[in-house]
C-alpha cells in the first residue's frame, strides 16, 4: 500500500468538533495555520476553479470579528427571536480561539460550474483542513450561523455579490481530553444496488 491506511482511518474517525470554550491559552502559530490552509487547497474542484478563499482573523484581528458578529446578528434578527446565548457566543468565541478562518467561496465568473459544486469543493477543502488540524492535536469548530449568508457579511469580508461566506473555523489547542464519538452502523445509511 502507498500509505498507512490504518493511520488514515484512525485520523478520520478521531476528528472532532471542539468548541472554543474548551481551548487552552496556548497559541496556534501562523506556520501551522498556513499548513492547514495548504491542505485545503488540495481538495477536488470541478473544472479546477479552486473556489475556496480564506480570511484568517488572528491576534488583534479576532476582535473585529467578535464585535461584528453579534452586531450583525442583532441587526438582522427580529427582537422577539434574539437569543442572548447566541449574542454572547458570537462575541466571545473568536477571542477564545487562536484564530478564526472565514471560509468563503468565490464564484467562477464564467459560471462553467454550478454553484452547488463550488460550495461542495470548498466543503471538501474544509474537511482537509479539519483532518490536518486533528493530526496536529488542534481543536476545531466550524460554525455557520444564518448571518453568514447575507450581503452584509459579504461586505464585511470584501466578497463579491455572488460569492458566499460558508462559515467560520475556530482553531485552538484543547485544554482537556480529546472527545470520543460514534456513528450509526454502515448498514443504516448505505444501500447496494447490484442488479
Amino acid at each position: 500500500m502507498k500509505y498507512n491506511l490504518s493511520e488514515i482511518s484512525e485520523l478520520i474517525k478521531d476528528r472532532r468538533t471542539i468548541y472554543p470554550e474548551d481551548y487552552s491559552e496556548r497559541i496556534v502559530h501562523k506556520e501551522i495555520i498556513n499548513t492547514l490552509l495548504n491542505s485545503a487547497l488540495w481538495a477536488p474542484s470541478h473544472g479546477m476553479t479552486q473556489p475556496w478563499r480564506f480570511k484568517v482573523f488572528y491576534g488583534a484581528g479576532r476582535s473585529k470579528l467578535a464585535e461584528f458578529l453579534p452586531q450583525l446578528y442583532q441587526q438582522l434578527t427580529p427582537s422577539d427571536q434574539l437569543k442572548q446565548r447566541k449574542i454572547s457566543a458570537m462575541g466571545t468565541r473568536p477571542l477564545l480561539a487562536s484564530a478564526v478562518i472565514a471560509v468563503c467561496m468565490e464564484r467562477d465568473p464564467n459560471r462553467k460550474i454550478r454553484e452547488i459544486e463550488e460550495i461542495e469543493a470548498v466543503a471538501c477543502g474544509v474537511q482537509n483542513l479539519l483532518l490536518h488540524a486533528a493530526a496536529y492535536g488542534l481543536g476545531a469548530y466550524w460554525s455557520s450561523p444564518a448571518i453568514c449568508y447575507t450581503p452584509e457579511m459579504n461586505t464585511f469580508l470584501s466578497l463579491g455579490e455572488d460569492d458566499k461566506c460558508l462559515g467560520f473555523v475556530h482553531l485552538g489547542y484543547p485544554k482537556g481530553e480529546w472527545p470520543k464519538s460514534h456513528r450509526k452502523p454502515l448498514e443504516f445509511v448505505s444501500e447496494w444496488i447490484e442488479e
